[in-house]
């Protein structure tokens, strides 16, 4: 599902993110993508969406080559990933089905379907009764949870999730893990991006570790100890 392949990425300043960086992330499975702020997580989350081309080597996601990207294949990749942030990015005058709606109206779902598919998957993330709430009314937790339904309404078999977790308590953090699990085990690729060191090393997940622009750590291909 995603490939890279002796991947590099310098910016137009000369800053070099990443630097022969290999990995393969196949169907299904759920991987942790951790290091310190500037160690490559963004520019690695940046090239899987399209937003950025690499400099050298191979980008390849859910069939599509980065490198080779065209303007017309953007959206058609694009809808083929959910993205959830740290800050929930919500539309503070839409209320949580609506937020999830406006998903769904900018790629063009037909306007009948809308309705049913926003409650469907604002149902699977638990949150069907705060359906007319709007985010200033919702938890912290909750918000990630419509933000998540929104990345998930239109069935992407790849889920990206830049530090969901950053901005919420230790309780809200293990409900949103508990339904990022249960979205893996439907069969969506999990990748997330996270500082959080505890969460890793309870979940017993792959990981991968970037510093300075590097992959130093692939607990796939080394079962021995633990990220650094």
């Amino acid at each position: 599902m995603i490939k890279f392949r002796d991947v590099s990425k310098t910016y137009p300043n000369g800053a070099m993110a990443l630097r022969q960086v290999t990995f393969h992330v196949p169907r299904g499975e759920f991987v942790f993508l951790t290091g310190h702020s500037g160690a490559g997580k963004s520019s690695i989350l940046s090239l899987i969406t399209g937003a950025q081309h690499p400099t050298s080597g191979e980008v390849r996601v859910s069939g599509y080559s980065i490198g080779g990207l065209s303007g017309r294949d953007v959206p058609k990749l694009r809808r083929r990933l959910g993205v959830v942030f740290q800050d929930f990015r919500l539309l503070a005058h839409r209320t949580a089905e609506e937020n999830v709606a406006f998903a769904l109206e900018v790629t063009g779902a037909r306007a009948e379907t809308i309705p049913n598919k926003a409650m469907k998957v604002l149902t699977r993330v638990g949150l069907a009764s705060k359906a007319r709430s709007y985010p200033r009314e919702l938890s912290g937790g909750e918000q990630q949870r419509v933000a998540i339904a929104r990345a998930l309404v239109n069935d992407p078999p790849i889920l990206l999730a830049d530090e969901p977790t950053g901005n919420l308590d230790e309780r809200a953090t293990r409900g949103v893990f508990q339904l990022l699990q249960e979205i893996n085990a439907g069969g969506t690729v999990v990748l997330l991006a996270t500082h959080d060191l505890e969460l890793i090393r309870h979940a017993g997940y792959r990981t991968l570790e970037l510093r300075g622009g590097e992959l130093v750590y692939d607990s796939a291909e080394e079962p021995a100890g633990s990220p650094g």
